[in-house]
């Protein structure tokens, strides 16, 4: 095989083709649309001022820390620096947007589901026998073994075995039924009787429970959520007509929708 490689436009449409990765690129398309229409409709623009901080926002979440970084990110992702401006664009509208249509619903949504928004500090242990399971739950009720040993000896992710198991705070919309539960019902610190699910059976340390706050996190994290649901909504009542060569491929998705579009 030679040791030169030229890779054509067709050859990429291609293997996204042979990879099913067509639906997935078309969502995105679609929803980039989606934005552009939406945010033109209900006239939101973008500031000089505001846009550059959105660049820098997108230069941070890239860790794209010198100029020389940024350029060799371009260069891999074959990007020009308007492809950049666009991404930027695209970032900021969708945020203008999510704010116009639903920054006032983000306290009713935390206040009317604030129970899924409490969190639990946890540490966790998967096993894949029960009596196994219970025998090192009674190991840590006599203080004949601590979590952290367990975790050592019984986990296998690197970085969570070194952690002691610890999974961080999780909220309760976040966790299975069955766990969310029994962690609710801890007095922490407590270790909860083995549970069991379809991944294994758990060992779970209930460190601390956590009251919901609406804080600046959540509330991006519900914004988030609301945006996102919105978007999956528009693109269901689309129809898509994707033209590929001479072939015509058609899906669920509205384009009266994305006349405005760019």
């Amino acid at each position: 095989m030679e040791k030169d490689l030229t890779i054509l436009s067709k050859d990429i449409l291609e293997q996204v083709k042979l990879s099913c990765q067509i639906p997935t690129v078309v969502e995105a398309i679609a929803t980039r649309k989606i934005i552009k229409a939406a945010a033109n409709q209900v006239g939101i623009k973008t500031e000089a001022e505001e846009l550059q901080q959105a660049a820098n926002g997108l230069r941070i979440s890239n860790k794209l820390v010198k100029a020389e970084d940024t350029w060799a990110w371009l260069e891999k992702h074959h990007l020009s620096l308007d492809d950049f401006e666009e991404l930027a664009s695209t970032n900021l509208l969708s945020k203008k947007l999510a704010i116009h249509l639903f920054g006032n619903e983000v306290e009713r949504i935390f206040y009317e589901h604030q129970l899924d928004y409490t969190g639990a500090v946890i540490y966790q242990v998967i096993l894949d026998d029960r009596d196994l399971a219970l025998e090192l739950f009674y190991a840590l009720q006599e203080g004949e073994i601590t979590f952290q040993e367990l975790a050592r000896q019984y986990i296998q992710e690197p970085e969570i075995r070194r952690a002691g198991g610890y999974l961080g705070i999780q909220r309760r919309a976040e966790m299975k039924p069955e766990i969310a539960a029994a962690v609710f019902a801890a007095t922490p610190p407590q270790i909860l009787k083995p549970i069991m699910t379809q991944k294994g059976v758990h060992l779970i340390r209930v460190e601390e429970i956590i009251q919901p706050q609406l804080d600046e996190q959540l509330r991006v994290k519900i914004l988030g959520e609301l945006f996102t649901n919105w978007l999956k909504q528009q693109i269901a009542e689309l129809k898509i007509l994707i033209q590929m060569e001479d072939k015509n491929i058609q899906t669920e998705v509205d384009k009266p929708k994305l006349a405005n579009a760019n």
